[in-house]
Formats: C-alpha cells, structure tokens, sequence
C-alpha cells in the first residue's frame, strides 16, 4: 500500500476480525490490481488526492483526442446564447456534406439552440409549439450548405487594415517556439471578420506565420463577436491545456493544433538552410520524446503505486505541446511546397512516430501523391491554392491542376485562404476554381466544408448539415460553385449573421453546377513535365481560319469601347468567322471552300476583344522573390542616395519598356486565358514611377513583330501612405513641381506632354483624401497651363467616395484589386459589396460617369482577369456584356494610354462552349492582326 494510507482502529474483537479479513481481501484485490493490465479496481481509494490526482493526469495522457461518446445527445450547443430565436429554413435545396459530398436534396432544416435540430421535412405540430418565436426562412430552392471551413488563416493575428500596433503573425525570437499560442494574438477587432462572414466563412484555422520551423499553437474560431467579445470566446472546444485545466479523465482531451513551416520561409527568416531547419526540427522532436519517455517512465511507476522518491512530473512549458505532438494529440499543419521538403518531413514523422494533419501550399505535392502517403499515420490532407503560384522559386511548379490530380491519386484536397495574403472571403472562388481545372463537384465542395472540418478535428460538429451539428448555414444566390456566388444569409451557432442582405439576380442557369471545359490532356502534361509543360501556342499565318458555329462576336468601336459585331438569330443560327493572318475578313454566313483553311469548331463560343492586364509587375518579373529573374527596381530620387547623375539625377526617368521580359510562365498562362496584353511601368517604391509600356503576352522577344505595341503610354507616379519614405504631402508637392516646373533633364519632355494632355499622368492612390488632393492638383495644372490633362487614378480602393467628384474631373479609374479589402489604413473605407452593401465601387463609379477598369496585384493573377471582370459585372448588378468586357480590355489600354490604331492594337480571343466571361469556356485562338497571326492555343 502506499505509505500515507493508515488502517482505522477496531472499535471490537468481532469488528477488527472482519476489518482484517476485509483488509485481507483489499490487499490480495490490490496485489492482483498492481499487476495486472485490468485494473478493475478504483485505485483512487487507496491513494491520498495528489496520488490519485497524479494517477488521473496519467491515464489521461493515453487518451486520444475527441468528442466524447454522448457529444450528440446534447440539447443545446456549448456556444447557445440564450434568447437568440430558432429558425426554419424551408425550401431549401440542401448540400449535406454526407456521402463524400454526394449528399443532395430538397427539405427544411430546424435549427435551434445552436444546434441543427432535424433536416427533411416537418409536421406543423412541431413546428407550432415553438410558437411566434420561430422564425420562418423560405429558401425558395436556393442552395444551402454547411458553413465554408477556412483551414489556413492569419485572422485577427495579422488584423486588417494592417498596422504596425497589431502584427502578431510571427515571432522573431527562435527557429523553433512550440510554446507559442495565436490565441495570445488574435485582435477581436480585425476588419476581416464581418467581411469573411459576408463571404460565408463561419469557421476558421488560425495559424501562426510561416517565419519559424515550429510557429506555435493554432486555434480553430468562429468568427462571430460573442457577448462576452473575448478572444477566448471565440475558441471552439478550447484545449484544456489553454487554462491548465484537467477536466474528468474519463472524458477525452479536445484538439490541439500547431504549425510547422519547412523551406524558404524558415530558411530566410533565419539566414539559414534547409539542413539547419531539418536539424532544427529533429533536435526539438528529439527534447519532446526524451521528455515524453521521461513522463511514461513517471507514470508506469504511478499507476503501480511505486511512490517512493517519485518526485515531480516530468514536464516542460516550453515543449508540452510539441510532447503532446508525439502523443497523436495535436493536429500538425506543416507549411511545405517542395518535394524535398516533403521527404524530410515523412523521414521525421517516421522518425519521431507523430502523423500530420495536413500539408499546406503543398505547391509539388501533385507530383509526389506516393511520398505523400508515407507519412506516418493517416495521410496528410493537402491544403493548398488553385492558381496562386510562382511567387516564389519553391511554389513555381504549382498547377492549377494540382486538386484534380491529388484527387485522382485518393488523396484529401483542401481549398484555404492564406487570410490576409488571399483575402478569405472569397475562399469558395478557390472551390470554384479548382472545380473550373476538373476537380470533381462534390470534391470541390467538399474541400471547404466537410472534409476542411474532418481534418481539423472538428467534422464531429461543423462541415455538415446534420442533425446534432452546429447552426452553421450558408443560403446561397447561386450555386455555390458558380462565379459571383454571394451568400444570401449566414448562420453561426444558429444566430443570423447578415442584416438586410443585398442580393442581384441572377440568371436560373446560375443555379446549377456550372458545365467546365476539359482539361484532361492539361492535366496529364502537368504531371509529364513536373509541373512546367510546354505553354507556346501553334502559330498559323498565310492561311485562313475558320471559326465555326460561333454565337457572338464582340469587337473594339471607333471609340475604343466594345460593340457586338454579332449575335445568333432567334432561331440559334450559328454563325462562322473567317481570319487570316489574325484580321477578320467574314463574319455570319462565310464560304468554307478554302483547300488550306484551319477550321475550328467554337460549339456555340464567341469572339470577344482581347483582355489587358495592368498593377502587375508581369512583364518585368519571373519570379517575385527571385531578384536574379526581375527588372529590379528603382532609384528613388527621395531616398537618401538618390538617383545617379549618370542616369539623369532627379530628371531622370526610366522606360519600363528597357527592362520587358517576354516568355514568362505566367505571361504564357495569362494569354492562354484570353489576356492578350499587358500594360507595366516600372518597378517603384517612391513617387516616380517612369514611363509605361504596352507589349504582347504572345511573343518571344522583344525584337519579334507587335512585341511592343506602344513604347510608351503614360507617366507613372505613386502617391502612397503605405509607401516608405517622405509624407503624402512631400509626394504631393513633389508631383506639383514636376507637372509646373518640370525638372530639367530627361523627364521634361514627358511630363510637358502630360500638361499638353498628350499622355496620361497615371498614379496610384488609395486613400479618398489623397484622390481629392490629385483632382484638386489637376485642377491646379489645368488653370495654370490653359489645357486639359488626362488623369488615371489606380489601386483607388476608396475611389467611390468622391465618385461625382471623379466624373466631374473627367479622372478615370483602374480599380486594383478588383474586389476590393482593407489591406491598409488608406483602403479601410471600402464599398463591399453584395451582401453587405447594394452597390459596389464599379456601379458606383459609372453612375457618375466616370470610365473604370480592372487590375490584378500579383503577376498570377493576370490569368484569372476574365473571371475578376465577370464577378465585378454580376456584382455590380449585370452589366451588358460589351461595358463587361470593356472593363477588362479597352478601358484599361485607354486609361493607360494605349492608344495605338484599333487595329493594330486589339487582339481577339475565339473561346470554345461560350464567351470569355462565362465559366463553362475555354479560349481556343487568339487573333492578332498586330503579329500577323492566328495562334492555337
């Protein structure tokens, strides 16, 4: 027995007699239990409380995380707020998450107390003893599904608009710092929340940065403020481990969650190499499991009751969680892109025995599906971008083909943001997308939802529409896997989360899973070459092509906007559209006797004008963070060391022209989606931005013809808060002396021709205060040299609050990003858009007559320019497919200065299975009468 247990005194010989025979007994029960891997006998009798608690917290250890057996008998959620009222949702066509995501019907769904209460259909008895206090929601078929599952976000970490007071992503102290919580960091008043709430994310992955080997501890939340308006409060099934807490050990332990980050991020941040972070990695496991083994050595001693010199349990703040890792207790998520990276991360999961949740970015893993399934333990989830690639060596193989192809290979595909890098709120246009490149409907889905849950450890209460399940519901506008799919109504824990919701029609077909093109031969050749296959198109010249069962013909107008050239008659007679050497020479009803032609079957597609990029560096980089493949950037004559004499002093200015760069990946990818051009200035952090350059994604070389299609379009400025450097009014002042007293020397000439209003001034600006300061300048410039200036404000994220003001100047807009966030001080006034507001910064804007075009921030990006322009147009209320266009092609060149003859400049795209802003097409051609051909994509 142990030494503090003291037998009671017989009160009698007859007592004491059957108190020894009873103590007889206990003994011989106790001998058995102390060796015996039954242990039938509650040994907490015959242990003082610290034994017996010592005795519990090792028990404990063995248990594996999860809800407890009679999770789905409860009546209420832990998350109910008392008084909020139940709802009905009836007519609903649900998505159920079930069967692999396969799971489909149309019924109600009662939600009560936070919970799912039934889905189906119910009897009015039911329903009448709620009484009043049901609400009644008529879906009217429209589509509802569990709440989108964001599995990678730096919310409330890294709060929104970013400040210096509140950047809490990653820590600077240490390689490895499993110690760390973001729950210690998670800012309950970042932007972000009722903004991804609009966009249907009711539950989030909070993740430390990507800066060390181990970050530290994540938390899963819901994003909805609760009373109490903690961070805690927000933790769904808090660690007990977050309040030193040891609740009944019969119950199981609740998820952990850490991040690891393996490749260039901690390498960088370090000054390191992957060999250090990998050793990093194994001397941080190796402390954990010598201090794991310390613990079972403890505690095989405590539960035999071996309690003399026992001491201490065995324990270090600094590694109990990553101790807790090696238990199978925490759920790891394992930033990694390279297949390197991969194999040494399977060798240490192996190594130290923990498994891995999931891979995130995971950019080569499509590559490596059979490394991938060697990790010890269940397979890793990979969670990873649809399109968000080559932004850095290790991500340059990435495909969009990756989630088809992981997929295929029987592995979980995951769909994340990397909030507030990939804004959240639109994280199911990562569902769409990857859906668009051939991973399966229910799959895409399912990538956001259910199996997001499933492998966060929470698919025993959120990711599915379930009876017993949490109140997370979306009610959608559209089929979610639809472009533009905007939540009508968002449920959390059963509370309504949108007030008076603004919702656009939209057309029936939108109610449907859109048909996507085939990209089969795509896919296969990603896999071929590793990630890189050949992008160049088939070029045809000399001889006609002939495009056939055309629905549409969009082409630029004498006044540089869009005009439909043709449309399909009544009876859906399709048309044909001859081309030679890239100009149409027939449209309608042309003669196919040509003995040469190309004919391609466009299957009721169209031919629209040619997309234009712009807010990109494409054109001047391959790789962003590789400074070996860039233009680089330039002097800043405000900086200390200012700009050169031998390149001007402060009147130089630079061609972005010098420095194109022609051929690159992304450059190929974008013209392959119908972006035909691209505008560029040069690479600037200061106020002087140079001269712009308009060029074609299509060519090889500069030297080929139509390369270069206008040398120079536009001055560039920058007049930024967020800019290092001088202040907004030193920039300010700076653009004024340089349009009145132009500095002498090789700019002169150029800013002469801007206040001759030869050429556009073109500046980026955000914030509405310093946009009213340029239209007060322009204003300024105008009076002072007698003539009109032409004025291009960018990025112009708060553009719409002086939107009369605009109109009036005659100063046109290039919004940047299309879809607008608060990603600083000077964007926080944003128009978000359906749901949250009727209008969005486009409608606004062309109310008040202003012309607005569209850019992209990230080279990436320039591919997906046809699906940005088709958002904005349902958005902002279904503009005409002409004004829709325009915003993607002749507006941006005209606002840019792109002015080269119509025919010349405007490249076609000829799109199979409908027009280039649908998403069921797939471009085919482009047209170029600017290089004399026609190329096959």
């Amino acid at each position: 027995m142990g030494k503090d247990y003291i037998p009671l005194r017989p009160k009698s010989r007859k007592g004491s007699l059957r108190i020894w025979v009873a103590a007889l007994i206990v003994s011989l029960l106790y001998v058995y239990h102390a060796h015996s891997s039954f242990k039938f006998w509650p040994a907490a009798t015959l242990r003082t409380p610290a034994q017996a608690a010592i005795v519990s917290r090792c028990r404990s250890l063995e248990m594996k995380p999860g809800p407890p057996d009679d999770f789905h008998d409860r009546s209420e959620s832990d998350r109910f707020v008392p008084h909020s009222r139940p709802h009905l949702v009836k007519n609903a066509k649900i998505w159920t998450g079930r069967n692999n995501g396969t799971d489909i019907f149309t019924g109600d769904i009662l939600i009560d107390k936070g919970l799912i209460k039934g889905v189906g259909h119910f009897g009015s008895a039911l329903l009448e003893s709620y009484g009043p206090e049901l609400v009644v929601i008529d879906a009217k078929n429209a589509w509802v599904t569990p709440g989108i599952v964001d599995i990678h976000s730096h919310m409330g970490n890294g709060a929104s608009p970013a400040l210096d007071g509140a950047d809490d992503t990653n820590s600077h102290k240490g390689l490895v710092m499993p110690h760390l919580r973001s729950l210690d960091a998670l800012n309950t008043h970042d932007d972000s929340y009722a903004l991804s709430i609009a966009g249907g994310i009711t539950t989030a992955l909070i993740l430390p940065g990507s800066g060390d080997a181990i970050g530290g501890q994540a938390f899963v939340i819901k994003l909805r403020k609760t009373a109490e308006r903690s961070s805690t409060s927000m933790v769904l099934e808090p660690p007990y481990t977050i309040n030193s807490s040891f609740p009944d050990p019969t119950r199981p332990p609740r998820w952990r969650h850490m991040k690891h980050a393996c490749g260039e991020n901690p390498s960088g941040w370090y000054e390191g190499t992957r060999m250090d972070t990998m050793y990093a990695f194994c001397d941080a496991y190796n402390t954990a499991s010598q201090i794991k083994k310390q613990q079972d050595e403890y505690c095989s001693k405590a539960l035999a009751d071996e309690w003399d010199g026992l001491g201490e349990f065995p324990e270090d703040l600094q590694w109990e969680a990553l101790v807790d890792v090696v238990r199978g207790r925490v759920k790891v998520q394992i930033h990694c892109y390279e297949a390197v990276d991969f194999d040494g991360i399977v060798r240490l999961s192996n190594e130290f025995k923990f498994p891995v949740s999931a891979f995130h970015h995971a950019a080569e893993a499509y590559l490596v599906p059979d490394l991938i399934k060697k990790t010890y333990g269940p397979t890793p989830a990979l969670a990873i971008f649809a399109t968000n690639a080559r932004y850095k060596r290790e991500a340059y193989r990435h495909s969009e083909f990756a989630p088809r192809i992981l997929a295929e290979n029987g592995l979980t595909v995951l769909m994340k943001s990397d909030h507030s890098q990939l804004n959240s709120r639109h994280l199911v246009y990562e569902a769409q997308q990857a859906y668009f490149y051939g991973l399966p409907e229910n799959l895409a889905m399912a990538s956001v939802t259910s199996n997001s849950a499933e492998v966060m450890g929470m698919g025993h209460r959120i990711g599915y529409i379930k009876e017993g399940w949490d109140a997370d519901l979306v009610i959608w506008d559209s089929h979610p896997l639809s472009l533009g799919a905007t939540p009508v109504q968002v449920f959390i824990d059963g509370i309504p989360q949108l007030e008076d919701a603004y919702v656009v029609e939209k057309p029936r077909a939108f109610q449907r899973a859109p048909s996507v093109p085939n990209f089969d031969k795509e896919a296969e050749e990603a896999v071929k070459y590793e990630g890189l296959p050949p992008l160049e198109p088939i070029t045809v010249k000399a001889r006609p092509v002939v495009f056939t069962n055309v629905q549409s013909v969009f082409t630029p107008d004498d006044a540089f906007g869009v005009q439909q050239l043709f449309s399909a008659a009544d009876d859906n007679t399709l048309g044909t559209v001859v081309a030679v050497d890239g100009e149409i020479t027939c449209v309608g009803a042309c003669s196919m006797n040509f003995a040469d032609a190309t004919v391609i079957d466009l299957e009721a597609g169209s031919i629209s004008p040619g997309l234009v990029t712009f807010g990109s560096p494409l054109g001047l980089e391959h790789i962003q963070s590789e400074p070996s493949t860039n233009d680089g950037e330039l002097y800043d004559p405000l900086s200390g060391s200012g700009v050169p004499q031998i390149v001007g002093g402060d009147g130089a200015i630079i061609r972005a022209a010098d420095g194109l760069q022609f051929g690159t990946r992304d450059a190929l990818l974008a013209y392959r989606a119908g972006v035909t051009s691209g505008i560029v200035a040069p690479l600037a952090t200061g106020v002087v931005g140079g001269l712009g350059v308009s060029f074609s994604l299509g060519a090889a070389h500069k030297l080929e013809r139509g390369a270069v299609l206008q040398e120079i379009t536009a001055v560039h400025m920058n007049v930024l808060q967020l800019m290092p450097g001088p202040s907004v009014s030193t920039q300010i002042a700076v653009l004024r002396r340089l349009l009145l007293h132009p500095v002498d020397g090789p700019s002169k000439e150029w800013f002469l021709k801007v206040t001759n209003g030869e050429i556009p001034l073109v500046v980026e600006a955000h914030g509405a205060d310093i946009i009213a300061s340029l239209i007060l300048l322009k204003r300024e410039v105008e009076h002072a040299k007698g003539k009109t200036i032409q004025m291009t404000i960018t990025g112009a994220t708060e553009a719409h609050l002086l939107a009369k003001e605009l109109g009036e100047a005659g100063v046109g807009v290039i919004l940047n990003p299309a879809r607008p966030f608060p990603f600083f001080w000077e964007m926080r006034r944003i128009l978000a858009g359906p749901p949250v507001t009727e209008n969005t910064a486009v409608s606004t804007l062309m109310a008040h007559n202003v012309t607005v075009g569209l850019g992209v921030i990230e080279i990436w990006e320039a591919r997906n320019t046809r699906f940005e322009v088709a958002w904005t147009s349902l958005a902002s209320g279904g503009l005409s497919r002409a004004d829709a266009l325009a915003l993607g092609s002749t507006n941006v060149a005209k606002l840019l200065g792109a002015k080269t003859p119509r025919k010349l400049f405007q490249d076609l795209v000829a799109t199979r299975g409908g027009d280039l802003l649908s998403f069921n097409s797939k471009a085919v051609a482009i047209l170029s009468v600017s290089r004399g051909l026609v190329d096959l994509l």
